[in-house]
């Protein structure tokens, strides 16, 4: 039997929705141990002068406690 805390994260990235739910996969596994999925709960865009400047998305990532 196992079991799984989830954690809420938020990340950013001047390029793509996809490319901000890469970085914050990537960050969460320097901290967190045995990360297992991860859901999008909300994306958004920064808009300056008229063009998006800034991808975020949030997400709770899933990950599984050591014995």
């Amino acid at each position: 039997m196992s079991v799984a805390r989830i954690t809420e994260i938020s990340a950013s990235s001047e390029t793509s929705f996809d490319d901000a739910v890469k970085e914050g996969i990537k960050r969460a596994n320097k901290t967190l141990k045995n990360v297992k999925g991860a859901w999008i709960e909300d994306q958004e865009v920064s808009v300056n002068k008229g063009n998006i400047a800034e991808y975020r998305v949030k997400m709770k990532v899933t990950f599984v406690l050591e014995d």
